[in-house]
């Protein structure tokens, strides 16, 4: 035993020995690398007015929130503590949730995004979320809670009626006209000599000019905008043309109202801004949202300065309803819902080649074509909102151009289509007609000999008429009507279409 007690040293030196220039002569100073400790809370942010559940579906209700706010951007979770970046808070007493969230990100650029894309986000049919940043929600709590004191309602103001011109005793109509930089809105009955109502008088004793460019009267009649680009844009009503509301838009060009007279676009044209089109809501005089004269990736890279001015904008179109706005980008349509003004289920509308859409004139249906696009023929499409359901395709092949033109009921949809031979030297045209309120909405062919110069749907009805002859240059040109379900008895009427229900007749110019 004593033996093997004083052996142990000589063990520990050949060990050491062994060891020798594997151990620093530096003394041990360990100093852990712990992460960076974030005090901004800049990657959080508070989402409220969310639904308040019983504590048998917070789970379900978790799992909802974590799979919307994900699609923003990274979660900030943790394996160890089971923090998945989402967190309902829940009441103390039955464990149902407080109507509130806090969601963490990875990084503080997913958090702005959040802000922007959840804000009103329409979660279901009763909730619209709101979303603050957290240091923000941390200034509320400590705000002091006060007594709440009813206010005083703001007097009663009577607003001008903007429907009183349908109120005329002699059932006149008005026009306006602009000539050098006076402004002038007329009576007018067909009968007699147009009578002023109103040239700005009282602008001009004031020493304000009510029109520096042009005007335009709203869909309805309600409204008249007059456009100062020093100021922007200003509306008028009433009998009397009272100041109603003022959009400041710079440098304004153009202003769209929606058809239902609840919102108004205006644009200034300019390329490099990236504001260069603002939507307001009329009532509220609120900007909506804001856009830049082109999507995304419309112009091609590569083009000279001169060749980028040919290009122009793609327009802005309102749906029926002003439920919708709508604009064509590259492959796409990019569709935006009132009133949030966000993009309908935050996606475009994926249309390989598309050169031209439209709104139907009655239902949230949108009317597009694109050409032959690698192997696949050209094609005119109906689309369902917001369903995204593809009513009906129609292909076509050898297709140059095609123009369409709704009927303004919505029941009808007539494409004119421009082909060419397979040498391409020779174009020739047809129509193909759409019947949108039969079942399967079928689709006929008119075959047309002649060049169309015009094709027009009559304002109300099943008739429809278009102007052709030999060659688009020719003096001589023919119009012919055809009614897409009686026949028209006339000795004039010459030909009728083989398998179709459309009749024709013909005049000559």
């Amino acid at each position: 035993m004593a033996a093997a007690v004083e052996s142990a040293p000589d063990l520990l030196e050949e060990e050491s020995a062994e060891l020798d220039g594997y151990f620093s002569d530096e003394p041990l100073d360990p100093k852990p690398q712990y992460p960076i400790l974030r005090e901004t809370f800049e990657t959080a942010v508070v989402i409220t007015n969310l639904p308040k559940v019983p504590a048998a579906k917070v789970e379900k209700l978790t799992k909802v929130v974590t799979r919307l706010v994900s699609k923003v951007g990274e979660l900030a979770s943790c394996s160890d503590s089971g923090f998945t970046g989402v967190q309902l808070p829940c009441d103390e007493n039955n464990n149902g949730t407080l109507g509130f969230a806090f969601v963490e990100f990875v990084t503080s650029e997913d958090a702005s995004q959040a802000l922007q894309v959840l804000q009103d986000y329409v979660f279901d049919k009763n909730h619209s979320l709101k979303v603050m940043p957290y240091a923000r929600a941390l200034q509320l709590k400590d705000v002091e809670e006060e007594k709440f004191e009813q206010p005083e309602p703001a007097p009663f103001v009577e607003k001008p009626n903007t429907s009183s011109w349908l109120e005329d005793q002699s059932q006149r109509d008005q026009f306006v006209t602009r000539f050098g930089k006076d402004t002038v809105v007329h009576w007018c009955d067909g009968r007699h000599e147009p009578i002023v109502d109103y040239d700005g008088s009282r602008e001009k004793s004031a020493g304000v000019s009510w029109c520096d460019y042009y005007v335009q009267w709203s869909p309805k009649g309600s409204y008249f905008a007059t456009l100062v680009p020093a100021r922007g844009v200003i509306l008028w009503g009433g009998s009397k043309y009272e100041k109603l509301m003022r959009f400041p838009a710079p440098g304004v060009e153009v202003v769209l109202f929606s058809p239902q007279e609840n919102f108004l676009l205006i644009s200034n044209n300019n390329r490099n801004d990236p504001n260069a089109i603002k939507v307001f809501s009329i009532q509220t005089g609120k900007l909506m949202r804001a856009f830049p004269l082109f999507p995304k990736d419309f112009i091609p890279e590569g083009l000279s300065n001169a060749e980028m001015q040919q290009i122009h904008p793609p327009p802005f179109q309102w749906s029926h309803d002003d439920k919708y706005l709508a604009r064509m980008g590259k492959d796409l349509i990019s569709i935006y819902e009132t009133p949030n003004m966000g993009l309908l289920d935050r996606r475009s509308l994926i249309a390989n080649g598309i050169h031209e859409f439209q709104f139907s004139p009655k239902a949230n249906i949108i009317a597009y074509w694109g050409p032959e696009y690698k192997n696949q023929p050209a094609h005119v499409d109906l689309i369902e909102l917001p369903s995204r359901n593809k009513l009906r395709q129609k292909n076509l092949f050898n297709v140059t151009k095609c123009s369409m033109v709704w009927q303004n009921d919505g029941n009808y949809l007539g494409v004119k289509v421009t082909r060419h031979t397979k040498s391409k030297k020779t174009l020739y045209n047809n129509i193909e007609l759409f019947r949108l309120n039969e079942p399967g909405i079928p689709v006929e062919m008119l075959d047309i000999k002649d060049a169309v110069m015009a094709f027009a749907w009559e304002p109300k009805g099943s008739r429809f008429a278009m102007i052709h002859a030999e060659n688009s240059s020719s003096t001589k040109v023919n119009v012919s009507f055809y009614d897409m379900y009686k026949k028209i008895e006339t000795q004039q009427a010459k030909t009728t279409i083989s398998n179709s229900k459309a009749k024709k007749m013909e005049a000559q110019i």
